[in-house]
């Protein structure tokens, strides 16, 4: 399950960035993740869960926000929106495909007192 080594890297961000602010506690973290990451909300959920205690993210909920995915594809030359990793292109019906975006996770926001 690497949403646990993902959820330990996500309180080193945060409480490092919690630190720099003098911040006594985090109360919320909101990441984006992409729709093609290959990362699952509810794992992330329960490691963030586990990986927050003991530290100043203990009292924090954890809010994640999808963000869609798209490629280029080869063989129409256009950007498409895409729903999953090995689908094809919508419009043509191609599997040559360059995923563009939805394939981050990144943390967008930190609320501390």
């Amino acid at each position: 399950m690497h949403e646990m080594a993902l959820a330990e890297s996500v309180i080193q961000i945060v409480e490092e960035a919690a630190r720099k602010n003098a911040a006594a506690a985090v109360r919320a973290v909101r990441l984006e993740v992409g729709r093609l990451s290959h990362v699952e909300p509810d794992a992330l959920r329960f490691a963030f869960d586990v990986v927050k205690r003991n530290g100043l993210a203990h009292g924090a909920r954890l809010e994640i926000v999808a963000t869609g995915g798209s490629a280029w594809c080869m063989k129409c030359s256009r950007g498409v929106a895409l729903a999953r990793l090995g689908d094809a292109c919508p419009r043509c019906g191609s599997y040559q495909l360059q995923v563009t975006a939805g394939d981050e996770m990144r943390v967008k926001e930190i609320e501390i007192d």
